[in-house]
């Protein structure tokens, strides 16, 4: 596996590419963050450490507002923006055979899959998708979901505020993390050790992968 940092410009400013690269790559995982925490949460440290050891590239991508400095996400429509700048630029280096999955966390998921269909994404990788806001169910972004078009997959925390597995509709594909809140965490007292939460979250997606992507 090779590393490369890079800047990508964006209609809203320069957004920061650390690319995970594969020996030979089959797919190339394009995946942004939330609107806390940037690229260097354990999940996505995790993606980006295992699976170019299954033939994945990852991609992190982190927002020209988080590489500005600035605490808080723009809007919706600027995260989709540069999401789709960057996409252009890593499809545009891939070999006819890669195929280009989008994925992120949290806010970073609902950008996801929002644009899979214009940038021609092979599928969606929705980390923690925030259903709705904490108590607030009639707020519903599940036609997100939804519409991304693609083969998708949902890795939700048992324990998570923003929607809980049992309540995504059936049908959805969808992998729980026991005992997990939103950003992946377990209590101390919990039978799942944070390395073991990592694991099953590489897991499920290598073995996503292989089935709905290859």
């Amino acid at each position: 596996m090779t590393v490369r940092e890079r800047y990508v410009d964006t209609p809203g400013g320069p957004a920061r590419l650390l690319s995970h690269r594969a020996a030979e790559p089959r797919a190339a995982l394009l995946v942004s963050h939330g609107a806390g925490a940037g690229i260097e949460t354990a999940d996505l440290a995790a993606l980006a450490q295992y699976l170019p050891r299954n033939g994945v590239t990852v991609h992190l991508l982190e927002q020209p507002w988080k590489v500005a400095g600035r605490r808080i996400a723009g809007p919706p429509a600027t995260l989709d923006v540069a999401l789709r700048a960057v996409a252009e630029q890593v499809a545009s280096e891939l070999a006819p055979a890669v195929q280009l999955v989008v994925g992120g966390r949290s806010a970073g998921a609902r950008s996801a899959a929002r644009c899979a269909r214009t940038i021609g994404a092979a599928g969606v990788l929705a980390l923690s998708f925030p259903l709705h806001p904490p108590g607030k169910l009639e707020k519903s972004r599940l036609a997100e979901l939804q519409e991304a078009g693609v083969p998708t997959l949902v890795i939700q925390g048992e324990r998570d505020p923003f929607g809980r597995p049992e309540e995504f509709p059936e049908g959805t594909e969808l992998c729980p993390v026991p005992y997990a809140d939103h950003s992946f965490k377990t209590a101390k007292s919990a039978p799942i050790t944070p390395d073991e939460v990592a694991a099953l979250i590489v897991a499920a997606t290598v073995e996503w992968l292989t089935r709905e992507i290859d």
